[in-house]
């Protein structure tokens, strides 16, 4: 017998019939493996574990003993590896952990991806919202959703759309100061800006030839991207928003976009995941539905 755990399976199966030749039967093995794997296991163990006789096999007081605990050990071997159960509940059973900007991922992405978590059982989302850049090795997140380019040799990358910045106010506030024609002009009026978590300072605001600029004097400050929506609808300061928040607003007429001479290339939306393997099937489906969903 090649191993215990081999041998322990043979016992429970012999303890389960009324002779070994049943038990071979069962375990689809010469009758030979079978009183060959009992008499090594009962030398190991230095106890009888069966009763031999004509019309048969029966359990020793030891092997009564052992056979329930037997059982226990095997069974949760077996379990480990029992694929059928698993697929009963769901193949794609377990928890994906993805990550994404509060853009994404307070509306679209759960949005995006419900219709197919009520399909698979067992399936659960852990969905984490930050500005940063999260690295999904170190972290242990198995999806990133990002703005801008992934060339990590470590990640999988699928780039599936291009999402624009547009710097923007509400009618009220350019009623009040009038609309920005230079950047050196904006730089006078309200403004809003949008907090770095990280560094604690304000992200810089992008504009067309790789110019950054920092909002100089905010009247609005907030590190939630809703928050600072809200500041630039009500009025409160120029802002510059990413498209999936300032579009809808500038199509309804609730804001107005200034200096679009200025704007910066749109930046690409990627969707990545590690290179490890094997990738399990739930990661799988879950990037290949986000691929499909954002793009």
């Amino acid at each position: 017998m090649s191993n215990r755990l081999d041998a322990l399976r043979v016992f429970c199966s012999a303890a389960d019939a009324a002779n070994f030749r049943d038990a071979a039967v069962r375990l689809s093995v010469s009758p030979q493996v079978v009183t060959r794997a009992v008499r090594e296991l009962e030398e190991e163990l230095g106890e009888p574990l069966f009763h031999r006789s004509t019309r048969g096999v029966q359990l020793t007081d030891f092997g009564r003993q052992l056979v329930g605990r037997a059982r226990e050990a095997v069974g949760g071997v077996d379990s480990l590896f029992h694929r059928t159960d698993r697929r009963a509940l769901s193949q794609h059973a377990g928890t994906v952990r993805v990550t994404a900007p509060n853009v994404f991922g307070r509306r679209l992405i759960p949005q995006a991806l419900a219709k197919m978590l009520a399909e698979h059982p067992g399936l659960v989302l852990d969905l984490r919202l930050s500005e940063e850049h999260a690295d999904v090795v170190d972290q242990q997140i198995d999806i990133g959703v990002r703005a801008g380019p992934v060339r990590d040799a470590r990640f999988v990358a699928r780039t599936v759309g291009k999402m624009a910045l547009h710097v923007v106010g509400a009618p009220s506030l350019i009623a009040r100061v009038g609309a920005p024609t230079s950047l050196a002009e904006l730089a006078t009026l309200p403004q809003t800006a949008l907090m770095d978590r990280g560094s604690g300072r304000p992200w810089p605001w992008f504009f067309g030839k790789g110019r950054q600029v920092a909002p100089s004097a905010p009247a609005f400050v907030t590190d939630d991207v809703d928050a600072e929506c809200a500041a630039v609808v009500a009025g409160l300061g120029f802002g510059q928003l990413v498209g999936p928040l300032a579009e809808p607003l500038l199509r309804s007429g609730e804001l107005v976009a200034v200096l679009e001479a200025e704007a910066p290339e749109p930046w690409p939306i990627t969707v990545y995941r590690s290179q490890r393997s094997p990738v399990p099937a739930r990661v799988r489906l879950v990037y290949d539905e986000l691929v499909r969903a954002l793009r």
